[in-house]
């Protein structure tokens, strides 16, 4: 029987620091002059200022949250999430950018308050890795996949078959990171990117795979089995 490990703790990713440390000194900084401004008048803008500052801070600190996770079952054949979310796509699609035939594809939207690190969904080896521009769509939206800039990673399992990984830009999201390197092998339990506030990830599969998880269904990135591929022929 498959076993899931348990969240073992919680960092800070490293995609984040500059943002924190930068927005802390920011509010200090601006806190410091309010007060030399104020202090022989009323203080409750400063404390206005303080109050919304904080609670902004602490969603940023929410979100640049990094769980360490390790999927302690068997990984031949699995597709695990890539991203923590929800489930908007789970249904057979054409995709016309590189295999340019229909796939299977599984979509997970990541809102703000998710956490935003990518896990690759499967042990193989990187063959593709390409950063598109495009629009800023919201991402939940299916013209996203296509219009919206992205990056593409392509894996090759061991059985031979190929998982594209689709990392895309929303609404709010600029910044996509992709850490996977073309002609490296790559693991389930590594991480391969971070996108900087609300996105989404796509994950195209063989028509042979079968799909674990259905449309509204919250995932655990790097937990949530999503699909197990056909098993190669002896």
């Amino acid at each position: 029987m498959r076993r899931l490990s348990n969240i073992k703790k919680i960092r800070l990713h490293h995609e984040g620091t500059n943002t924190l440390v930068y927005g802390f000194f920011g509010i200090a900084a601006i806190s410091l002059i309010l007060y030399y401004l104020l202090r022989n008048y009323s203080l409750v803008p400063l404390y206005v200022f303080l109050g919304i500052a904080v609670i902004l801070y602490l969603v940023a600190v929410n979100f640049f949250r990094c769980p360490i996770r390790l999927f302690g079952g068997n990984t031949e054949n699995i597709i695990v999430a890539p991203a923590d979310g929800k489930v908007v796509v789970a249904e057979e699609v054409e995709e016309l950018e590189y295999f340019h035939d229909k796939r299977k594809m599984v979509s997970i939207f990541m809102s703000v308050t998710n956490v935003h690190a990518n896990w690759f969904p499967c042990d193989g080896f990187v063959k593709i890795v390409e950063h598109q521009n495009g629009n800023f769509h919201k991402a939940w939206l299916p013209k996203a996949s296509i219009e919206n800039e992205r990056s593409t990673v392509v894996i090759e399992t061991p059985s031979g078959e190929e998982i594209l990984v689709r990392q895309i830009a929303g609404a709010v999201a600029r910044r996509i990171v992709t850490y996977a390197k073309p002609d490296e092998e790559c693991y389930i339990d590594q991480h391969l990117g971070f996108i900087k506030f609300g996105s989404r990830v796509d994950v195209f599969l063989p028509l042979s795979a079968d799909i674990k998880v259905a449309v509204g269904q919250a995932t655990v990135g790097n937990h949530t089995i999503v699909a197990e591929l056909q098993a190669a022929a002896k």
